[in-house]
């Protein structure tokens, strides 16, 4: 099997983002198939898909957008996801310390029953903890303003089972506009198929407040560089 350097890891799966960026020229695409949430009856199914450039000098470019299906009561639609376009910054790691900001805007262009009112944009804030080869501990926080502004903080605590399969745990506590607090509890696991291609599958369950009674998805990641 040929031998991968430089893949830092993947965004998927979980709240937040990977404390790292790709190597310049190198391109990771991430993709649900499909991630899914469920309240008040209704489903939806999302198959997001995210684009991720390295361009060096610790950036990296990243681009999103997805084909949404809604199932509720009396109603039903589909269509496409307003597109997204973000910046990661993430400097090397501080031995076992790293972290990384992430500003993205959501545009208004996707169909009309999955189309924001306005524009989205949002600031996250990710650290990163390496205890050993075999646990680690993450921290994520979020800021959105446009349609509906929100603040979330996130925490996760992830081990690796074998060479090539890890899981977590993580619970969030979100603040929403109009909606007041909520907060969700979840785990999933990832499962390195090879160098290059990574599987995941992760659940989250409201467990307070006024949230999405059930979050999760499952997805591949495929990363394309040395």
């Amino acid at each position: 099997m040929a031998e991968v350097r430089n893949n830092p890891g993947y965004d998927r799966p979980g709240l937040g983002f990977t404390p790292a960026v790709l190597q310049a020229g190198d391109v990771t695409i991430e993709q649900g198939a499909p991630d899914w949430s469920h309240a008040d009856g209704a489903s939806s199914f999302t198959t997001d898909t995210l684009l991720r450039m390295g361009v060096g000098h610790a950036l990296e470019l990243q681009f999103g957008s997805g084909w949404n299906w809604l199932d509720a009561p009396g109603a039903a639609a589909h269509g496409r996801s307003d597109s997204t376009l973000a910046l990661k910054i993430a400097p090397a790691a501080h031995g076992r310390f790293s972290w990384g900001l992430l500003g993205s805007i959501e545009f208004t262009d996707g169909a009309r029953a999955f189309r924001n009112a306005r524009r989205q944009y949002l600031l996250g804030a990710s650290f990163n903890w390496q205890h050993d080869d075999d646990r680690s501990t993450g921290v994520y926080a979020e800021a959105v303003s446009g349609d509906i502004d929100s603040q979330l903080l996130a925490i996760n605590e992830g081990w690796a089972l074998t060479s090539t399969l890890g899981i977590f745990v993580e619970a969030a506590a979100q603040h929403a506009q109009a909606m007041g607090y909520a907060g969700v509890a979840g785990a999933g696991l990832s499962w390195q198929v090879t160098p290059r291609v990574q599987l995941d599958l992760g659940a989250r369950h409201r467990v307070a407040g006024r949230a999405d009674a059930w979050q999760g998805g499952m997805g591949v990641s495929v990363y394309f560089g040395d």
